[in-house]
């Protein structure tokens, strides 16, 4: 089984468990084993799933700015455990594929395979929110049929993305590729890197 086959309905699964209470404050309940990439999968869409919403919340034109701050903080926190799972899910990637012999002629990928399949969670998203367009009796008939285009586009760019991925993975399987796993290093959560944070303390 190619790798997308195992993410894609994962992560369309995520995105249905999710809707049945379409709360941002719901538990979730992983499916998977614990410490599988499956189990990894799921969270990871769960955790772009809500923040899709959270992101729809706070452009509420009428929103509290005291309620605004506490969302902004909460998106904050959400983008780096998705930044966090990503790259636990390329740490499985190069334990895979770390004793593979690497052809001489090898070469380095622009992205990592985890920040590929990032963006393959968040396509999953648009195509179940654009198909909800596409689904309105709300709205008019030219909506639905602009919202039809850009569905029929993005489902195409899943089959070339999903296609570019197991690509990609076979090119580490066969040692034509190598990887490397960098962390972000994200300066402006850490206290000790962002000026705000570590002048507050003097």
């Amino acid at each position: 089984m190619k790798f997308t086959e195992l993410a894609n309905p994962i992560f369309q699964r995520a995105i249905i468990d999710y809707h049945q209470t379409d709360n941002v404050d719901a538990p979730i309940q992983n499916p998977y084993e614990a410490g599988t990439i499956e189990a990894d999968l799921y969270l990871k869409n769960w955790i772009d799933t809500v923040q899709w919403h959270l992101e729809d919340i706070i452009r509420d034109p009428e929103i509290d700015p005291v309620e605004a701050l506490a969302l902004k903080r909460r998106i904050d926190r959400s983008n780096q455990e998705r930044t966090d799972l990503v790259e636990t899910i390329d740490s499985y990637f190069y334990a895979k594929y770390h004793d593979v012999e690497v052809l001489p002629t090898a070469t380095i990928n622009t992205e990592s395979p985890a920040w590929a399949v990032d963006r393959l969670s968040i396509l999953a998203l648009k195509i179940y929110h654009m198909q909800e367009q596409v689904n309105r009796d709300d709205a008019t008939e030219e909506h639905r049929r602009k919202c039809q285009e850009k569905l029929d586009v993005l489902l195409q760019q899943r089959i070339d993305l999903s296609t570019a991925i197991d690509q990609l993975l076979d090119d580490f399987e066969s040692g034509r590729k190598y990887m490397r796993v960098y962390k972000q290093m994200k300066m402006y959560n850490d206290p000790s890197t962002n000026p705000i944070l570590y002048g507050a303390k003097k």
